[in-house]
């Protein structure tokens, strides 16, 4: 069985945002020589997400909306988190909705996907560099 591990490396300008990293995941399946197997995708920080969805500019504005809704970022005082000097409560609540990571099946050397899935980053803490775990375990 092979195995193989890299960090994608991101930094997001703005507070937010989502960014297709499929193109960097088959890279990476690729590199692995992996044609069986699964591919973990996984944010490495607390405050960003990876998540599979369609890669359709309305349903991203729709997600950015929506989870304002659920976890707005401001007023930041009403917060106990942002007690601390922080500023981010809403971040870790978006990505607890949003999720940590996706696992992909391996097949015949590709991503196993249904009809238009692709992989994202989801950030909602930016302005700083962070990384996604890409782990693949297969034949």
């Amino acid at each position: 069985m092979k195995s193989y591990r890299k960090e994608l490396l991101f930094n997001v300008p703005g507070r937010r945002g989502f960014i297709n990293i499929t193109s960097d995941v088959r890279h990476c399946l690729r590199e692995s020589g992996v044609s069986e197997g699964f591919v973990l995708v996984n944010a490495m920080h607390i405050t960003a997400s990876v998540f599979i969805n369609d890669d359709e500019r309305g349903l991203h504005h729709d997600y950015e909306v929506w989870l304002e809704k659920l976890a707005p970022h401001e007023p930041v005082s009403g917060y106990r988190h942002n007690d601390t000097g922080e500023d981010n409560a809403d971040a870790h609540m978006k990505r607890q909705v949003m999720g940590r990571e996706v696992v992909v099946a391996i097949t015949n050397g590709d991503l196993d996907f249904g009809p238009w899935e692709q992989i994202f980053y989801g950030e909602f803490d930016g302005g700083r560099r962070k990384r996604v775990l890409v782990k693949i375990i297969g034949e």
